[in-house]
C-alpha cells in the first residue's frame, strides 16, 4: 500500500468524522425516523495465521502513514471476552473503534421522507441519456422527458462514466459485484459490525463480503452465496440452523483506487460528479459536506483529494516510465 492510499484514507476519515451523529439527529427531527446509528467500533475476523498477519500488516502500514489510526489486534481469548458467541474457527481479529453501522432500510426511508418534506420531486423509472450545457444552466435529456436546472449533480452510479464527459468531467468507474444473504430475525447477539456478519437493530442478520469482477452481471450465484453462508457460520456456529429469508446481488461502483470521486467541472461550473461505492457509509458526508459545497459553500480541505485528476497524474507517471 503506497502513501497515496494513506492520504486518501485520512481524507475519507476527515470527511466522515463528526457528521454521522448530525445526520442521524436531522433525520430524527425532520422525518421522525431513528436510523439506529450505533458506533461501538467494528471487528475483522481472521481464520488463519496468514489472515491475521496480513490484517496486522495492513493496519500497521496505515498507522505509520497516518500517525493517528487506532486499532487493536486481538487473540482468540481476547475476542471471545468481547463476543462470547464467536466460533472456534476464528483465531483472532482486529478491532477499530471508528466503525459503526445503521439500519440501511431506515436510512433510506428517512432520506426519502426528509427530501419530500423539503419539496424534492422524485422521478422514478427515468434514464438520463445526455446533458447539454445551456447558458447559465443545463438541459438533461432523458428517455421520458427533458429537464432543466441551474446545477446538475451526476449521481448515476455506473452511468456516471458515460454522463461525465458531457459536462467536461471524468468518472472512470467500473462494476464490482457483491452478494448478500439476510436471515430471519433472531435474538440480539452481536452489537458490533463485522466484515462479513452483522445484526440489525430489528434482529435480522446480514451476511456478505464477496467482491467479484464479473462486468455488469448482477445475478446471484449459488457457489458464492454458499461460501458467504459457510464463512458466516464458521464465525458464529449458533447461526447454522437460522432460516434465510432473502438474497440479492448488486454492482458496486468502483474507481481505480476504490475511493470516491468528487469534482466540479472547470469547463461548465455548476456540474458536479459524486461517485462512491457505499452511499450508506458516506451518507452523512454527502449530506453535511457535499451538499453545502454544491450550493456554493466553500470547498472543505479534504475534498480536493478526491478529484478524478488524481488518475490523470497517475497515468502521466506510467507513461513517463
Amino acid at each position: 500500500m503506497g502513501s497515496g492510499q494513506g492520504l486518501w484514507t485520512l481524507a475519507l476519515r476527515t470527511l466522515v468524522a463528526f457528521v454521522r451523529d448530525a445526520l442521524a439527529e436531522a433525520l430524527k427531527n425532520e422525518a421522525d425516523i431513528d436510523v439506529a446509528l450505533r458506533q461501538p467500533g467494528g471487528f475483522h475476523f481472521c481464520f488463519s495465521d496468514a489472515e491475521l498477519a496480513e490484517r496486522e500488516k495492513r493496519l500497521s502500514t496505515l498507522q505509520k502513514e497516518l500517525g493517528d489510526y487506532p486499532y487493536q489486534m486481538l487473540d482468540a481469548a481476547d475476542l471471545r471476552a468481547r463476543i462470547p458467541q464467536i466460533g472456534p474457527a476464528v483465531i483472532g481479529a482486529s478491532y477499530t473503534p471508528m466503525d459503526g453501522h445503521v439500519n440501511p432500510l431506515k436510512l433510506l426511508r428517512g432520506l426519502h421522507t426528509a427530501m419530500q418534506a423539503r419539496g424534492v420531486t422524485l422521478v422514478s423509472g427515468e434514464r438520463a441519456e445526455r446533458i447539454m450545457p445551456d447558458g447559465n444552466g443545463f438541459i438533461v435529456h432523458g428517455k421520458r422527458g427533458t429537464y432543466r436546472a441551474a446545477r446538475v449533480v451526476l449521481a448515476a452510479e455506473l452511468g456516471n462514466r458515460t454522463l461525465a464527459p458531457f459536462v467536461g468531467l471524468n468518472a472512470p468507474v467500473a462494476p464490482n459485484r457483491g452478494q448478500v444473504l439476510v436471515s430471519e430475525r433472531v435474538a440480539p447477539f452481536l452489537d458490533y459490525p463485522t466484515i462479513n456478519v452483522r445484526q440489525t437493530d430489528e434482529g435480522s442478520v446480514q451476511f456478505g463480503d464477496s467482491m467479484e469482477e464479473v462486468g455488469f452481471n448482477d445475478f446471484t450465484t449459488t457457489h458464492v452465496l454458499a461460501d458467504i453462508a459457510r464463512r458466516g457460520v464458521r464465525a458464529f456456529p449458533m447461526l447454522q440452523h437460522v432460516r434465510l429469508v432473502r438474497m440479492w446481488a448488486a454492482l458496486r461502483v468502483y474507481s481505480p483506487d476504490g475511493f470516491p470521486i468528487y469534482d466540479q467541472s472547470e469547463r461548465h461550473p455548476g456540474a458536479f460528479v459524486v461517485t462512491c461505492y457505499s452511499g450508506v457509509t458516506l451518507a452523512a458526508a454527502h449530506a453535511m459536506r457535499i451538499a453545502p459545497w454544491v450550493m456554493d459553500a466553500p470547498i472543505t480541505d479534504e475534498l480536493p483529494s478526491f478529484s478524478a485528476r488524481r488518475f490523470e497524474n497517475a497515468q502521466e507517471l506510467i507513461s513517463a516510465h
